[in-house]
């Protein structure tokens, strides 16, 4: 990364990256460079005095920094004033901790609902406005059909052209971060097992090895591989029940209810082999909670063999199906610029050309000795996001090929160091992206902790990819992206 500009004391220990206290000249002369897309804004958030912004550098992804920013008077100059993708992020920071970004260009409370101050009357939530002629509203959520999360859509349209769509967010905040602060580390793995619950093993994971970092804490060698495994697993299982419910929105729902099966295969193996369905609690600081025997091996290897002969006869259907191909084909595009501008992680920016995977870069053991592609597509419609999956199902399976046989042998946990103190950052591959943990540890006990879900920066990228679609296609968009609502909200 270029380090010209990037003048500070360095915070020790602050591991694996340093952690830069730096002026408000030198703020701004970040977000400068944000917006000139030399750097890439991987997360901000606050702190009772302090903001913070962690940085990867456009052109290499694994060289991170983080910039804090003292605020004695409780402002700080706005990112996102010069690079959109922070404005969500300062808005939260300004509800969580009341820190106010001088210059940010929508001021409007993100997380707080109008609810949090007692004695206050709720404050009404203004959308932002549209005009033109024959325009009407169509408000949706946040309540929807069937078992899904809350939020609220305000649709703009022509007719059924969509020509704006404004997301309200923030329904399933629950103060993971004032929850965590003060909780012993095991406690605090729990919390973070649970910021959204279909990617449990990667919140563990980057909770975990953020820990790691802080305390200097190395987990045993057959946990580091247990580890990839359980993630494999997640992802297999994630990536397979995206691919039968986009189908499902395409008017295909038999796509759905194999790929249902598909997915509920591979979850009941997790249980037999693991002790739970989503592998929640498993991974934990210094290890893992959970071993593989041999018959759970066995049992593995056997479901990969079924999942990869049933899944590509479902994945060639999917090519032949025409009517599949007329709502997928075009839909829903997402310009590369904006994938990169947003750093947008997982499927939606490696659809829309965008070369990452935080397994690769930054990078984290074991997987610089396993054999995997990244596949990237550069059309961005939903039928890329699709086909993303369809290959990313193809690498997990040919990871896990890898994985089980290469198993050392072992404890699986590390004894914890003496109560240590020291913070460390992590950046763990989801199946939705890069999952963020940032923590700070004193004594055995959290004094912060961040945990930033790669739906920060994929929900607004949605209002965008549906403009000029009509609304009967918002399903169908809205599920090739899956964003987080849990994740995100916090």
């Amino acid at each position: 990364m270029t380090t010209v500009w990037l003048h500070g004391s360095i915070v020790a220990p602050h591991r694996p990256c340093p952690r830069l206290l730096v002026t408000p000249e030198v703020w701004q002369a970040a977000a400068d460079r944000l917006a000139a897309g030399v750097l890439s804004l991987v997360s901000l958030w606050g702190e009772p005095g302090a903001v913070h912004m962690a940085l990867a550098d456009a052109a290499d992804l694994a060289q991170l920094r983080v910039l804090s920013l003292p605020c004695p008077d409780g402002a700080y100059p706005s990112v996102g004033r010069a690079h959109p993708p922070a404005i969500r992020l300062e808005r939260a920071a300004a509800d969580l901790f009341g820190l106010t970004a001088t210059g940010l260009p929508d001021t409007r409370p993100w997380l707080d609902h109008g609810r949090w101050r007692p004695n206050a009357p709720p404050q009404p939530y203004t959308f932002l406005p549209s005009e033109g002629d024959h325009l009407h509203q169509v408000p949706v959520g946040p309540v929807h059909a069937g078992i899904i999360e809350p939020g609220h859509f305000r649709f703009t349209a022509d007719g059924e052209t969509v020509v704006r769509l404004e997301e309200r967010l923030g329904y399933t905040h629950r103060g993971l971060e004032a929850l965590m602060a003060g909780a012993d580390i095991d406690r605090g793995a729990r919390f973070a097992g649970r910021c959204s619950g279909d990617s449990t093993v990667a919140y563990a994971l980057a909770f975990s090895h953020a820990v790691e970092a802080a305390l200097d804490w190395t987990p045993p060698p057959r946990a580091v591989w247990l580890r990839a495994l359980m993630a494999e697993l997640e992802r297999l299982a994630n990536h397979l029940g995206d691919f039968g419910a986009i189908c499902n929105d395409a008017a295909f729902p038999i796509m759905l209810a194999n790929c249902a099966v598909l997915r509920e295969t591979v979850l009941r193996e997790a249980m037999a082999c693991f002790g739970h369905r989503l592998m929640m609690d498993r991974v934990v600081p210094g290890g893992v909670a959970a071993d593989l025997d041999a018959a759970g091996s066995t049992r593995i290897a056997a479901l990969l063999a079924d999942v990869q002969q049933r899944f590509s006869a479902l994945a060639g259907l999917y090519d032949r199906v025409a009517s599949l191909q007329d709502r997928t084909v075009g839909t829903g595009i997402l310009d590369p610029a904006l994938a990169q501008q947003f750093a947008a992680g997982g499927y939606v920016g490696r659809a829309s050309g965008r070369r990452c995977d935080a397994r690769r870069w930054p990078g984290y053991p074991p997987y610089g000795d396993l054999m995997f592609d990244v596949p990237v597509l550069a059309e961005g419609d939903v039928n890329a996001r699709l086909w993303i999956r369809v290959r990313e199902v193809e690498q997990s399976i040919r990871l896990i090929e890898q994985i089980l046989p290469r198993l050392p042998s072992g404890p699986i946990r590390a004894a914890p160091p003496p109560r240590g103190s020291g913070e460390g950052l992590a950046l763990v591959e989801s199946f939705r992206g890069d999952v963020l943990a940032w923590v700070r540890v004193a004594g055995g006990v959290i004094q912060r902790c961040h945990l930033r879900d790669p739906s920060w920066f994929q929900w607004p990228l949605l209002e965008v990819a549906i403009h000029g679609n009509i609304i009967a296609d918002f399903p169908l968009c809205n599920k090739s992206f899956n964003c987080s609502y849990a994740g995100a909200d916090g």
